[in-house]
């Protein structure tokens, strides 16, 4: 199944970078994309539990979905996120 969903604190090209690398990273998660303009990423997946995995992983990095709890915890995590993307280009 493909899912297209929109993310809070996406900022630039680093943190698509780290959306991208840590998503591809997750078992039965594939085809990873990001569009900074629209903030959002899709992606296939199997099973709703894997579905699940991306979104928990996506709010531990800092990028929870639009309509999730964003605390100011998630937004600085979100900033070492970007950081990280950056250096791994």
């Amino acid at each position: 199944m493909r899912t297209k969903v929109h993310i809070q604190n996406l900022k630039c090209g680093g943190c698509k970078n780290t959306v991208i690398n840590r998503l591809s990273k997750v078992k039965n998660i594939s085809d990873v994309e990001v569009n900074e303009k629209e903030c959002t990423v899709s992606f296939d997946y199997h099973t709703n539990h894997d579905f699940e995995a991306a979104k928990h992983l996506l709010s531990r990095i800092g990028y929870p979905i639009v309509g999730s709890e964003n605390k100011l915890k998630t937004k600085a995590q979100s900033y070492v996120s970007c950081a990280i993307g950056k250096v791994n280009k």
